[in-house]
């Protein structure tokens, strides 16, 4: 499932938060691509490296960093899909906050899970999960436009947010699970995943301002 956007809620203001961290996104890319592998690996994040209290600003340079083409364009399109209506709620200071501390605590929660790991971790994941948790927690009803593929057969329904990242969530759950049950390391990091969501729903209220909220209709 490929989501395009909410087709319920009209932007007031152009997302240029989230404009901006995707072109940090694709610049770091592009210098990974031209630096090549002494550039990834100085900036990359090692789990056991955090754990001995080694490479810190790696939790940050990482969360920016990606694997390959499909990597970086799938994770900036659920970014799009998701974060423009979250950095109007929020505000776009707020926004950018939420936004990296949803990443420091997925990449921290991925760090705890496998403390000794020498597997490289990467991508923007976690911190787009913590935006799709505060979504998630924000508009449960709001219908997003969905790309959803069957075999030969591709459908774009409108799909609520509730069902789509909540199935989402349940596919990082029982695949983190799966990968504990069967002792795999590598692979995708599903615990980043999980613990961003976690955070994007449990903190998102923190972050909101009482007057968007009630600017967009979440307060009478």
């Amino acid at each position: 499932m490929i989501p395009l956007g909410d087709v319920d809620r009209k932007l007031r203001s152009y997302p240029l938060v989230t404009v901006l961290i995707i072109s940090a996104n694709v610049l770091m890319f592009f210098l990974e691509l031209t630096q090549g592998q002494p550039f990834i690996r100085q900036w990359i994040l090692v789990p056991a490296q955090i754990s001995d209290g080694r490479d810190l600003i790696t939790i940050l340079s990482a969360m920016f960093m990606h694997g390959g083409w499909l990597h970086i364009i799938g994770n900036m399109v659920y970014f799009w899909a998701f974060g423009p209506e979250m950095e109007e709620l929020m505000g776009r200071v707020s926004f950018l906050v939420f936004y990296l501390t949803g990443g420091l605590v997925a990449s921290l929660a991925q760090v705890a899970i496998a403390p000794d790991s020498q597997i490289p971790e990467l991508g923007a994941s976690g911190a787009i999960a913590a935006v799709m948790g505060a979504f998630l927690i924000t508009f449960p009803r709001d219908r997003i436009r969905t790309v959803v593929i069957l075999g030969f057969f591709v459908m774009i329904p409108l799909i609520p947010a509730i069902f789509l990242v909540g199935f989402w969530f349940l596919i990082q759950f029982f695949s983190e699970v799966g990968a504990i049950v069967t002792r795999q390391d590598g692979g995708v990091a599903y615990m980043a995943h999980i613990g961003g969501a976690l955070y994007g729903v449990f903190a998102a209220r923190f972050f909101e301002s009482a007057q968007r909220r009630k600017r967009m209709g979440l307060e009478q």
